[in-house]
């Protein structure tokens, strides 16, 4: 059993950055409370910028003490030698940030590195 559930989009492609802060604190809003409902116990993610307020919101559930939720977040294969933006914001948030090259692991100390993951 499962079920779908859409949020609007943080970012699109080419956003300018300051016009993304209005569209990510809206999804945020959006998902506190679908994030709420669902109350899930992990939230795996792997990168796109969707899923950052997902996992903000559920952070932000964690610190009310409503519901804890595990983040894992994985970074993309592709990122060898830099975080994507989900990444470096999910970094401070994450309770597991799995990277997939062994240079970010050592720029990243919080990371795990567990090998290529694809």
């Amino acid at each position: 059993q499962f079920s779908l559930d859409r949020i609007p989009r943080s970012r699109e492609v080419r956003q300018s950055w300051i016009s993304s802060v209005a569209t990510t604190l809206y999804s945020i809003v959006y998902s506190l409370p679908l994030t709420y409902k669902r109350k899930p116990d992990l939230i795996l993610c792997n990168g796109p910028g969707t899923c950052v307020p997902v996992c903000l919101s559920a952070f932000l559930l964690g610190l009310l003490r409503i519901k804890r939720t595990i983040i894992v977040y994985v970074e993309s294969i592709c990122r060898v030698e830099t975080l994507s933006l989900s990444g470096k914001i999910l970094y401070y948030f994450s309770d597991y940030f799995i990277v997939q090259w062994p240079d970010l692991k050592k720029k990243y100390p919080k990371s795990v590195y567990l090998g290529r993951i694809v």
